[in-house]
């Protein structure tokens, strides 16, 4: 079996390096013979330093890019926080403006009914169901609130208070079922009943009854409350007749009432505290 032949590394590094020293003083003492060496070195050396350099440039163009996109990450987080910002400010301007023009119609219906001391206040909570048909508002007795004390809004009659505890009370309006007004015709002041019926408000009107067949009545005709009521005093705008037939009867007239108020949108309202001095105790 033949012996390898093995060169051990201290002699080879010796001999690489005797053969570099040996090209380096041939080249100082003789040009011609370091031309082709520059040559060579050149036809290898430059062609890899240049890829080397574009691919230096490459990685330094990716490593700005990443660099400038982690910027324009951190400047959208910034403006997407800025907007969010605004847009909550917006919504709160845009609340407290809704609720400035909702306290300047109060403000405007408290000027109508100016003879009557009025107390405003904030609905906290309703019965189930589209309609405001009973409420309970943020006033009780400590603040005034009294049962039978007639309650306005959106320039009409909402309804009376029919609960009171020291800080709530409890509002039944005139859509409820059961609810009677007793209510005069603006045009002629005549008299007629106006029936709540949650039923028939679910097409925006109540029914209005006990109109003297006599009287000359039409849609269109404004109704208030009358006098002669129980509990609800007088001159409070209820709504506008929308159509008037006669009663099978034939002695008296009955229709529909499309309400001033609107019983789906009810947020603040006026609490007259002028009770009605009449000794009845009916819905009237």
């Amino acid at each position: 079996m033949k012996k390898k032949f093995v060169i051990k590394t201290k002699y080879l590094v010796t001999l690489l390096t005797i053969v570099c020293m040996g090209l380096i003083v041939l080249t100082l003492l003789n040009d011609s013979f370091g031309k082709p060496v520059r040559s060579a070195v050149s036809t290898v050396v430059i062609p890899m330093q240049k890829g080397m350099n574009q691919i230096g440039l490459w990685f330094s163009d990716r490593a700005d890019e990443l660099k400038e996109l982690r910027e324009i990450q951190s400047e959208n987080e910034k403006l997407k926080a800025e907007i969010d910002q605004l847009r909550m400010e917006n919504t709160i301007l845009l609340q407290q403006q809704s609720e400035l023009e909702r306290l300047r119609e109060l403000y405007k219906l408290d000027d109508v009914y100016s003879d009557y001391d009025k107390i405003a206040a904030r609905i906290i909570g309703k019965e189930t169901g589209n309609w405001f048909s009973v409420f309970t508002i943020n006033k009780g007795s400590k603040d005034g609130i009294a049962l039978n004390m007639n309650v306005i809004a959106d320039g009409g009659l909402v309804g009376i208070v029919t609960k009171v505890g020291d800080n709530y009370a409890q509002v039944t309006t005139i859509i409820s079922d059961g609810i009677n007004v007793s209510a005069k015709v603006g045009s002629t002041s005549d008299f007629c009943i106006v029936e709540g019926d949650l039923k028939l408000i679910d097409r925006g009107v109540l029914k209005v009854s006990n109109i003297d067949k006599n009287v000359d009545v039409k849609a269109g005709d404004m109704l208030m409350t009358s006098y002669i009521s129980d509990k609800y005093v007088p001159g409070i705008l209820i709504g506008y007749l929308s159509e008037v037939n006669d009663d099978p009867n034939n002695l008296t007239k009955s229709g529909s009432l499309i309400p001033e108020v609107d019983f789906a949108h009810l947020e603040e309202v006026l609490v007259i505290t002028t009770l009605k001095d009449s000794g009845g105790s009916d819905n009237k």
